[in-house]
């Protein structure tokens, strides 16, 4: 039996590290990109064959899954500030999802696992939210209700479709190595503290979880027969932006002062990032990875091994320059080393 793979957007930053994980337990991958013809996106894959298919059109879907077994759907718009209208990101979430799930179904796929986020369990509760919660609409802003109005057509689509089996991967703040220099947007945040672009940190905070922790989830969920039928939450503990700063200054010259909430409110007004920052203000989020863990064996690394390892990604691939060691850093290290000579 065919053991082929179609991860859709393979340029993408999670779906690059699905393919790399995929490729080094011995699946054939096939990933769709918009284009043949922009090759500087997925030069660092290796091993893939590549075809074209647009979530926007039905061109190309057929022949992309044809001869898959499996079909992982990472694909989906993230934007780094919030559209000026909903259905920007709405509708080609909700569209691309179905359109990859028919060609599936037709194409006699045996499984589809489907990115989906937290950002559609999440939003509009007060409590530690599992698989069994979904985002109330009215208190999702653009991405989080595109993520949850996809996630929710791609379960009626399977209610409708029993013969294809789908999954689910709900991952929290995705962070960790990059493969090229076009980075996601989910790591900008950490780019911006590297690149010291922000005097101050912002008083919001996520649930990160490592990119090679999440590709290894999407495989879990492809190779777990218990799987089909179930959405997996894939993510950290809570973890304030300024203790993220905090981490990352034992290793580097970043930000660490807390920008005070009214500044943030103040820029909110005149830019669309600072905008989506202030709705963030004051707000935690707090989620359980217990069903993955339990079901999937699923097991993630701690959050420090994610954050320096981001921070080296974006310094050896150019995205930023070294911000340099903390004042004091070589000495402390120097002394550390004595002592445990001495001892």
């Amino acid at each position: 039996m065919s053991n082929r793979v179609l991860v859709t957007g393979v340029s993408g930053y999670l779906a690059g590290h699905i393919v790399t994980d995929l490729r080094e337990r011995g699946y054939e991958v096939r990933g769709t990109v918009r284009s043949l013809a922009k090759t500087a996106a997925t030069a660092h894959l290796t091993g893939v064959e590549l075809v074209e298919a647009d979530l926007s059109s039905d061109a190309g879907w057929a022949e992309a899954v044809a001869g898959c077994r499996y079909v992982v759907h990472a694909a989906s718009p993230f934007p780094a500030a919030e559209p000026k209208r909903e259905d920007e990101l709405v509708r080609p979430a909700v569209d691309g999802t179905l359109r990859v799930l028919r060609a599936a179904a037709a194409g006699g796929v045996e499984r589809v696992v489907l990115t989906s986020s937290i950002a559609a369990v999440r939003m509009g509760h007060d409590h530690r939210c599992t698989e069994d919660d979904w985002s109330v609409l009215d208190a999702c802003d653009p991405y989080p209700k595109s993520k949850t109005l996809a996630e929710r057509a791609a379960w009626d689509f399977a209610a409708e479709h029993p013969e294809t089996e789908l999954a689910v991967i709900n991952p929290g703040m995705i962070l960790g190595p990059v493969q090229r220099a076009g980075v996601g947007t989910s790591v900008d945040a950490i780019r911006a503290l590297m690149a010291r672009e922000i005097p101050a940190v912002p008083r919001i905070g996520f649930c990160p979880v490592d990119v090679r922790d999440v590709a290894t989830a999407h495989r879990l969920a492809l190779e777990t027969p218990a799987a089909a039928g179930n959405r997996y939450i894939v993510a950290g503990e809570f973890l304030p932006l300024p203790d993220m700063a905090r981490i990352l200054a034992t290793r580097y010259r970043v930000p660490t002062r807390v920008l005070p909430d009214v500044l943030v409110r103040l820029g909110a007004r005149f830019d669309p990032t600072a905008r989506t920052a202030a709705r963030f203000l004051g707000h935690e989020e707090h989620v359980s990875s217990d069903k993955a863990r339990r079901d999937l064996g699923w097991t993630m690394r701690p959050v420090e091994d994610t954050l320096f390892d981001t921070a080296a990604g974006l310094i050896d691939f150019g995205v930023v320059t070294d911000p340099g060691r903390p004042r004091g850093h070589a000495r402390s290290a120097a002394s550390g080393a004595r002592t445990a000579t001495a001892g």
